[in-house]
């Protein structure tokens, strides 16, 4: 969802105050920055310095005064000047640390920390409230801080024999700023409903527009940037998930100091710092709780990772007394650019922050877009709770009404918390422009389609998988195919394909045809016809979507290929939450394509037909899903997802040979860490019984080929697939296939060698039942089991890479260089 936006590179927010006080907070005897002092105005704003000391202030109203504070400090008393903005706060050490905060423990902070932890049930919305509604206004910008900018016209003379002569204007600051100064570079606004009842959570977006699309861009806007709680275990900030500071097990984790007590809502609250534990998690969750003394509760938590990005997320909270309850009010979130060598997208490319570093690696000069930042903003309102709500379509955690993106100015106005200022006004006039002038919102839909492997053609959209590929059976394979798009209808659809191979001197074909009976669930129902070849004993899910590549490497060297005519019905459908499924019926006539016999009974086959019924399945019960008005969007992809495929012969049917079953199963797990690592692992099993030919059973994946050295051996690697087996030297009826990766961050060698370092394992363990029904091929099965691991260097060069891989355990090969495979990688890089 996050690769669809690399036409955002021209968008990037704050709010335009008509008065900032900016500064730093620092310690008398050692001058070194204060984190998280509070800062309060003469007109009651309350903020904090951030881990740097730093602090900004804004206000619609004249500021005169403030106040800074610190426990253990003596509290200054700043007056504002007329012109200025920027102010050194030097705080001196009390001796009397904690005698305006009394706790009877040798660590203040921990007494209270585990006095939240053990009322977190009793103060978390969603555990004391059996349901609540209220509605949420947010408007995220992209922008700079005109103020911030030098902005100045640099001229560049060159001397002469005679005066000098005017040679450059450096202007690019100077135009940035003058862009800023009038908008932001993006904008989006949204009005949402949000909705709590059975421990069910669903937002449904009554309104939302942004800047320069009339249809906005759906994926951005399902952007999790921050948990909805602050009571979840698990925190999440910006996609990354970390152990909450008041989870049950947190004490393990961090560290805790109590900074100081504030007022809020007419409450004392003690401000409470939390730092991860362990250096090597510097980068890690930190920020301050602001605990209520006397239930509790949080009633505001700012929440902060310092790195590469500077990430923080503030929640507020407005107390309720009859309920004795802080219910959430407010959310800030915001990024910033941090310390960082190379270059960083963001939101899928939505927004870029260059590295710190030049090519030439030289540390460069600080460029206006380094003081770009993202900001996100969101007013709660009209809150009801512990009254009765339906919350319909619960399994999606969003729905995006169909009317949503076309409300008046009218409906905005009634729920801004603010009207929109001039800057604001002018983003959407001139954003709607460019988009307009440049078409952006054409040339997303075609980015959209090329990204899936299609290429838009009027009312067509070819399919790039289809025009070119290469096997030892059919040689080159060259051919033509794709669909009809929504230009053409969004309720039928008509697809197909031609294809020629060069060296079996045959045409492959298919047509298909389907209508969709439920827009909600996108549910279609079709009839097929295809003629074509299929690798022997592959397992194929049905529901798996194939994955665009302008090249699939494995098939170059398989020669042993069947040929398959099949009519077959289908329906697709996502009507079960969080799943999607294909249910077919089908019949198929097989010809395999190489020496092969099967013997079934006595009765011996060359060719064989195969009617059979079939359910493909596809679970992501972790993932999160959006209903959009033009279909549903997978917009949190969580792990583990899981794969079924059950088929089922189905006897005395057009008349099918055999009775057999298969089923299927796999799952997926992946996790990505901030730093740019990926830990990914992959489960496969198969079970067939009955009387199954050759040709449908399993290979688990094969992928080198039978040569004497290992230079000869060497071909492309493929993505999940034993790279020292040799093809048609396995076969089963049952296996397990598991599969360990672990990719590491990119490491720079050399100015343009970055490999990125990925550690492999696979093993599999299989068997053949009745193998004296196969008749034609020598091969070996995987009772004892089949194991390799190796080392892939990624993108060395140009995306071009190197991997190696040794076979090993008991179908270890007696010549050690025959358990070795080299194989070249390729991963394309499309910029997204």
């Amino acid at each position: 969802m996050k690769q669809l936006c690399l036409f955002f590179f021209f968008l990037t927010l704050s709010l335009q105050a008509q008065f900032q006080v900016n500064g730093i907070v620092k310690e008398s005897t050692t001058n070194k920055p204060l984190p998280f002092a509070t800062i309060t105005t003469n007109n009651g704003i309350n903020t904090i310095s951030d881990v740097d000391g730093k602090f900004s202030i804004l206000s619609t109203i004249v500021i005169s005064t403030f106040d800074v504070s610190y426990i253990g400090f003596t509290k200054s008393t700043v007056t504002v000047e007329k012109n200025k903005k920027y102010y050194a706060v030097v705080l001196s050490q009390r001796t009397n640390d904690l005698n305006e905060v009394v706790v009877p423990s040798e660590n203040p902070a921990l007494s209270i920390i585990k006095k939240a932890i053990e009322n977190k049930d009793n103060n978390n919305p969603q555990k004391k409230l059996s349901r609540f509604e209220f509605k949420s206004y947010n408007k995220l910008i992209l922008t700079a801080n005109p103020d911030s900018i030098d902005g100045r016209i640099d001229s560049v003379f060159v001397k002469k024999s005679v005066g000098a002569t005017f040679s450059k204007i450096d202007s690019s600051d100077y135009k940035f700023k003058e862009i800023i100064r009038q908008q932001h570079l993006f904008q989006t606004e949204k009005v949402s409903q949000y909705q709590f009842s059975n421990a069910k959570l669903k937002e449904t977006i009554l309104g939302t527009k942004m800047a320069g699309f009339k249809q906005p861009v759906y994926e951005i806007i399902a952007f999790n940037l921050q948990s909805f709680s602050i009571y979840d275990s698990s925190y999440e900030l910006f996609e990354t998930k970390y152990n909450s500071p008041i989870a049950n097990d947190a004490l393990k984790d961090y560290n805790y100091k109590l900074l100081d007590s504030l007022i809020i809502e007419g409450r004392n609250t003690y401000m409470i710092y939390f730092k991860n534990k362990k250096k090597r998690k510097a980068s890690g969750l930190e920020g301050v709780l602001y605990i209520d003394q006397n239930n509790f509760a949080v009633a505001r938590a700012v929440m902060r990772i310092k790195g590469v990005l500077d990430i923080s997320g503030i929640h507020d909270f407005k107390y309720i007394p009859n309920d004795d309850l802080w219910l959430p009010s407010d959310n800030t979130f915001k990024i910033v650019k941090g310390k960082n060598d190379d270059d960083i997208k963001i939101l899928g490319g939505t927004v870029q922050f260059d590295g710190d570093i030049k090519k030439d690696f030289k540390r460069r000069k600080k460029e206006a877009s380094d003081y770009t930042y993202l900001l996100s903003q969101s007013n709660n309102f009209d809150v009801h709770y512990n009254t009765p709500i339906q919350i319909k379509k619960s399994s999606i955690a969003i729905e995006i009404k169909d009317d949503a993106i076309n409300k008046p100015e009218s409906f905005w106005n009634t729920y801004r918390k603010d009207s929109l200022d001039n800057r604001s006004q002018k983003t959407y006039l001139a954003l709607d422009s460019i988009s307009s002038k440049k078409r952006i919102e054409s040339r997303i839909r075609f980015g959209r389609k090329i990204i899936n492997g299609y290429l838009p053609v009027g009312k067509f959209d070819l399919d790039l998988r289809k025009l070119f590929s290469y096997n030892n059976y059919e040689g080159f394979r060259l051919g033509i195919g794709g669909v009809t798009n929504e230009q053409f209808s969004k309720k039928y659809r008509i697809e197909g394909y031609c294809a020629y191979g060069t060296k079996d001197g045959n045409f492959k074909y298919n047509l298909g045809m389907a209508t969709r009976v439920g827009k909600f669930s996108n549910s279609w129902i079709g009839i097929s016809y295809t003629d074509d070849v299929r690798e022997i004993a592959s397992t194929v899910f049905a529901i798996d979507k194939k994955a665009f590549k302008i090249y699939d490497p494995r098939p170059i060297n398989i020669s042993t290929f069947y040929n398959y005519v099949s009519w077959k019905t289908f329906i697709e459908t996502k009507i079960i939450p969080k799943t999607e499924s294909i249910w077919e019926l089908s019949r198929t006539a097989v010809e395999p394509k190489f020496n092969y016999i099967y013997n079934a009974n006595g009765k011996l086959y060359s060719n064989y037909i195969m009617t059979t019924a079939m359910v493909s399945l596809r679970w992501n019960p972790f993932s999160d899903y959006m209903q959009t008005p033009t279909g549903r969007i997978e917009v949190e992809k969580r792990f583990p997802k899981f794969t079924f495929q059950y088929t089922q012969s189905v006897p005395k049917i057009w008349g099918n040979d055999f009775d057999f079953s298969k089923i299927d199963f796999k799952t997926e797990y992946e996790k990505k860490y901030l730093n740019g690592q990926k830990t990914s692992l992959l489960f496969e099993a198969g079970y067939a019984f009955g009387d199954v030919p050759l040709t449908h059973l399993y290979n688990t994946s094969p992928n080198n080929i039978t040569k004497e050295t290992i230079i000869q051996r060497m071909t492309f690697s493929g993505k999940n697939s034993f790279e020292t087996m040799f093809f048609n030297e396995f076969f089963s009826s049952e296996y397990a296939f598991f599969q360990f990766k672990h990719g590491f961050s990119r490491v720079t060698l050399f100015k343009k060698i970055k490999p990125s370092l990925v550690l492999v394992s696979r093993m599999a363990w299989g068997n053949l039942q009745k193998p004296e029904q196969h008749i034609g091929l020598d091969y070996k099965t995987l009772n004892e089991g089949y194991f390799e691991s190796g080392i892939e260097l990624n993108q060395i060069f140009k995306g071009l890479g190197l991997s190696g891989f040794y076979r090993y355990g008991p179908n270890q090969l007696p010549k050690f260089e025959d358990n070795i495979a080299v194989k070249i990688s390729y991963v394309l890089n499309l910029g997204l």
